[in-house]
This record gives structure tokens, C-alpha cells and sequence, in this order.
């Protein structure tokens, strides 16, 4: 826990200087606490710090935590690529989809949303055009918008990229803040959430304006 704890102190220091750097207010940020491989008890670690916002990219490994966790009020992101047989499953537990990148698998998500929900989604974006990397390129990413947003039981809140490990960070997400800017005036107000930034180039991603950064190592450590 003390651990967790200072960990989280540095990062949110780092975090604080990056907005200082371009004048952007801390509270624009959030924190997603990717926690690939950590168990449940980490993670109840960091939300006893103050972070309520967790990202998973396993749904076998995410489905226990999410119930051994159920105690808690914590806001669960899907961050992993999405197979067409976990769509239910994904819809159900979780309340934000970052990797978005198929229309076959919006309609199936909506389709498959439990009654009276409406899950937030996020368009995965191949900036770098990166083939070993997931997300729709860019000249793609208005249709797969139009579709999404026609979808009843979806309600799409902006991008998100990860990027090649070649790519010149700050190039390529000054690229995907532009992309965010220019859809922007098509899309209600509901459009307000551009995840980019982990632990090696979260400072270029706010510099950008990154309001989601998902961060893994920097808050619970190395990865077994």
C-alpha cells in the first residue's frame, strides 16, 4: 500500500507539471489505473488513494475482479481488443469501451447492453497507420462515427490511439488532437474524451490534450 501510495504521489506530481507546462487544469485529466495482471487487492489499493477510474484488457482476468471488487464504486474501462463472442460479457460489466474500431462490433455492443444502459464508447484510432497496432485509420474514423452514433444503446464520447513504438509522440498526437478538434463539431456534447498517454509519453499526450491517460507501470509498478 505505501507503495501505491507514493507511486500515485509521483504521478500526480508528473501529471501537474505536464498541465502546468501547457496551462491545462489538473482536474482536466484522469487517471485510468490499467491494471493488466495485477490482482484485486492492487486495486483496491489504489482506489483507498483516490483512483476510482480502472482500465482492464483481459475480460477473463477483468470478470473476477469485477466481482471481487463489486463492494466498490468504481468506473471500469475496457482497454483490450474487443472479440465478437466477449461483446456481451463486455457490455454488461463494463461502462466505458476505449477500443472501439468495427462497426460489426458497435452494433453487437448495443444489441447486447443490458436494459436501461448505455455504454460510453471510444473510436480506436491507427494513428501512425501501424499494422501491428488495432484501430481504424484515419481517414476511416468519421464513417465509424457516423455508424456509432446511430446506434440506440451506445453513446460515443470521443478517440483514442495507441501508439507505434517508433511513432514521434507528440507528431502523432498533436495529429489526434486535431482529428478529436475537427469531428467535434458534428457530434453533441457528448463528445468530450480523447484517452491517449501511458506511462512513457503521458507528458507529450497532455501536452496534446489528453483527458484520459492510462497508466499501468508508474502507478502499480512493474508487471510480473
Amino acid at each position: 500500500m505505501t507503495s501505491i501510495h507514493d507511486n500515485l504521489a509521483k504521478l500526480q506530481n508528473a501529471i501537474a507539471k505536464a498541465c502546468q507546462s501547457c496551462g491545462r487544469d489538473i482536474r482536466d485529466v484522469t487517471l485510468v489505473g490499467a491494471a493488466k495482471t495485477k490482482p484485486a487487492q492492487s486495486i483496491r489499493d489504489v482506489y483507498a488513494c483516490g483512483v476510482s477510474n480502472i482500465g482492464e484488457n483481459y475480460l477473463q482476468e477483468a470478470r473476477s475482479k469485477i466481482r471481487l471488487l463489486a463492494d466498490l464504486p468504481i468506473t471500469w474501462h475496457y482497454i483490450g481488443a474487443i472479440q465478437s463472442n466477449k461483446t456481451r460479457q463486455i457490455a454488461e460489466l463494463f461502462d466505458w469501451v476505449h477500443t472501439l474500431e468495427r462497426a460489426s462490433i458497435a452494433q453487437r455492443l448495443s444489441h447486447q447492453c443490458p436494459p436501461g444502459k448505455s455504454l460510453n464508447v471510444l473510436l480506436q484510432v491507427n494513428v501512425d497507420g501501424d499494422p501491428a497496432k488495432a484501430g481504424v485509420d484515419v481517414a476511416s474514423v468519421p464513417a465509424l462515427l457516423e455508424t456509432v452514433q446511430a446506434l440506440p444503446n451506445l453513446t460515443v464520447r470521443g478517440l483514442m490511439t495507441i501508439l507505434s513504438e517508433n511513432s514521434d509522440a507528440g507528431a502523432s498526437y498533436q495529429t489526434m488532437a486535431q482529428l478529436f478538434a475537427e469531428l467535434g463539431a458534428s457530434v453533441c456534447s457528448n463528445w468530450d474524451t480523447l484517452s491517449m498517454g501511458m506511462t512513457a509519453d503521458m507528458d507529450a499526450a497532455i501536452q496534446s490534450g489528453a483527458t484520459h491517460i492510462r497508466i499501468g507501470t508508474a502507478l502499480f509498478g512493474a508487471r510480473d
